[in-house]
């Protein structure tokens, strides 16, 4: 891990595309603008593993409904003699 120190309105490139600001500062918190290609997503960290989180669970499901849906077309076995 990098570990950076900025003071307000200094940035930080990374590549030459992506470019973090230092808007504001305010006791223990500080406000950063980040200025990326549309194409970069950019997310907060609980809200990308929530949403890992809900895609997995949801995933889950699907799995316990598909094998419900395959019992369900099954054909009962018969003897046939």
């Amino acid at each position: 891990m990098l570990i950076l120190t900025r003071k307000k309105d200094e940035k930080i490139l990374i590549n030459e595309d992506i470019k973090v600001t230092v808007v504001e500062i305010k006791g223990n918190k500080i406000k950063l603008g980040i200025e990326a290609p549309d194409e970069v997503e950019i997310l907060r960290e609980e809200v990308y593993k929530s949403v890992e989180q809900e895609n997995i669970e949801a995933t889950k499901e699907s799995k316990v409904q598909l094998n419900q849906l395959k019992k369900f077309g099954k054909k009962p076995d018969t003897d046939e003699e």
